[in-house]
């Protein structure tokens, strides 16, 4: 059948299975959206309000949901637009499919309106990225996006579309998804090798990060942890990898993760590591860390293998699948004084655990939440003090239920994601932000309103920028510069400006009856939570710096 090339992009997206796409219309997508009306009944539109926000919410989708977002921008400051949001999926290794708009072929290059290259602009970015010149391989240039963006080590994928290339025709056959079939594949010989290491061990430990969810091996990690009777750690992006109150559950390690955590990993003779790529900030210290343990790392992409920490045995391939060819060799054992060792790390933690001033507190707030919503609640968190406290607190109990910037750190990811993640799942999702954080992309709780998705977005107001605060209070003499916003917004009431339903609360008390209300909207709705700006993230590693010199809050008395 012969169809335009803007035909072709709704049909072959919808063959893809893409059910929500997000995006902002402009000149050079003007034929796209004009299918996309055409189509309103097979694929839904969403509106964002800045194609910074689409992006994430698109980013915030396929974490929620594990399929691949889809996002459309028009050419020039729209495809510029973007690129914070591309970034991010990037560093947390994210599949989207991202299309842009641009020029007709035959004038670019001139400088013409809203004209960019954007495929240079993204090329460190992205995992592959697209100009498609013929009408005649734009199909199969989409089906090939989709692939690339979910196989191996995932990410997202551009796809710049010039307009002369939407208005030209050709003959459109369906096709299909293209099968992913893992092309790197361990042998045998490395999983024995792993297999005498794990058997010789005699203080293990397990190091899951969010390559781990997106290989859907929470069970088999959860296995073998009960086999090699293992403590578990995280990374950032794998708090939410196994349920909270699982045994020998650890949290968070790093530069403000749990002690036990950190120190469990100082003190292993193994370190099995799995879909992990050891950042700064989980690592630390290169050469002190885990420094007494053999390490086995498990990851689908060669690239990571050796890159930030040696390791001793290399298994290059899908985690769940490595784990079960594992998981079927070793036998295991008990290991009472390894858990009695843990058990002292846990107690020393527990009597230095943070603890906040003032009547309103982090802990407090992120408690009450926990306790209110569904255990598959989507928890979004922007990037700051909020997303620390949110990691090292909340208790989670399902995988894909905890979306973070972690790689790029994005302040301003939280709104879009938040409205990603709850389109994805039909559930309202929590959003926990700073007030520095949510006015980089607050404008996109308008489109929460105007699609009416379920957000409720809980804002610490502290007024200052509290990240930032803390490095100068620490490392600069507390030489507080531009950290301090003076800012006289009143977020409940912008909330309520908006179309959503505003509270604020200063108590516990306070809090607790607007929560209520907050979950019981219809729509949208904010907490603005009056929170002391004095406080701080603990424990703390100094960047570059060991367990040995972490910093905790002191002893109560």
């Amino acid at each position: 059948m012969q169809m335009t090339g803007a035909q072709i992009v709704i049909e072959t997206l919808i063959e893809q299975g893409t059910e929500v796409v997000f995006g902002y219309p402009g000149g050079t997508v003007n034929d796209i959206y004009d299918q996309l009306y055409q189509n309103k009944d097979r694929i839904r539109h969403i509106l964002c309000s800045h194609e910074q926000g689409g992006t994430h919410a698109a980013d915030g989708y396929s974490r929620a949901s594990g399929k691949t977002g889809v996002m459309i921008a028009t050419s020039g400051p729209g495809a510029t637009n973007t690129v914070t949001g591309v970034a991010t999926a990037y560093m947390d290794s994210i599949p989207l499919v991202v299309l842009t708009g641009n020029v007709s072929i035959s004038v670019m290059g001139q400088d013409n309106f809203q004209e960019v290259d954007i495929m240079g602009t993204t090329m460190g970015i992205v995992k592959h990225s697209y100009r498609v010149e013929k009408v005649e391989e734009l199909a199969d240039t989409i089906r090939e996006a989709f692939y690339l963006a979910r196989e191996g080590r995932p990410g997202p994928v551009l796809i710049d579309i010039p307009k002369d290339v939407q208005t030209a025709k050709c003959e459109f056959t369906q096709a299909g998804v293209i099968p992913y079939e893992p092309a790197a594949r361990c042998s045998e010989e490395e999983i024995d090798a792993a297999v005498k290491l794990m058997e010789e061990s005699r203080r293990p430990i397990i190091y899951v990060g969010g390559g781990a969810i997106y290989a859907g091996a929470e069970e088999s990690i959860l296995k073998l942890a009960q086999l090699l009777d293992a403590p578990i750690s995280t990374s950032l992006m794998g708090v939410d990898a196994v349920p909270a109150d699982t045994e020998g559950y650890l949290g968070m390690s790093g530069m403000h993760g749990h002690y036990a955590s950190t120190k469990a990993i100082s003190e292993a003779d193994l370190y099995v590591a799995v879909g992990a790529r050891f950042s700064d900030r989980s690592v630390g210290n290169k050469e002190k860390y885990a420094s007494r343990a053999r390490i086995v790392h498990i990851d689908v992409d060669p690239a990571e293998i050796n890159k930030n920490i040696d390791s001793d045995v290399d298994l290059i391939g899908d985690a769940n699948e490595v784990l079960k060819r594992i998981i079927a060799k070793v036998k295991g054992s008990r290991k009472p004084e390894w858990k009695a060792e843990i058990a002292r790390m846990k107690e020393y933690e527990k009597k230095r655990e943070p603890y906040f001033e003032g009547p309103l507190t982090p802990y407090g707030i992120i408690d009450a939440v926990c306790e209110r919503v569904p255990e598959d609640t989507p928890v979004v968190t922007d990037v700051g003090e909020h997303q620390m406290w949110v990691a090292q607190r909340y208790r989670f109990r399902r995988p894909r239920t905890f979306l973070t910037s972690g790689g790029f750190g994005t302040m301003g990811f939280g709104m879009g994601a938040a409205n990603g993640a709850a389109t994805a799942t039909g559930k309202r999702s929590i959003l926990f932000t700073g007030d520095g954080s949510f006015a980089m992309n607050m404008m996109e709780l308008g489109t929460a309103v105007t699609e009416n998705i379920p957000v409720t977005v809980i804002v610490f107001n502290n007024g200052t920028l509290g990240m930032v605060r803390e490095l100068q209070k620490f490392f600069v003499n507390e030489h507080y510069f531009a950290t301090t916003t003076n800012r006289k917004t009143d977020f409940a009431a912008l909330a309520e400006a908006f179309g959503a339903k505003g509270f604020k609360a200063a108590t516990p008390e306070e809090f607790s009856e607007a929560l209520e209300g907050a979950l019981a909207a219809e729509g949208p709705s904010l907490i603005e939570c009056m929170i002391s700006p004095d406080e701080l993230v603990y424990p703390m590693v100094p960047p570059n710096k060991s367990v040995d010199e972490i910093m905790l809050q002191e002893e109560r008395s």
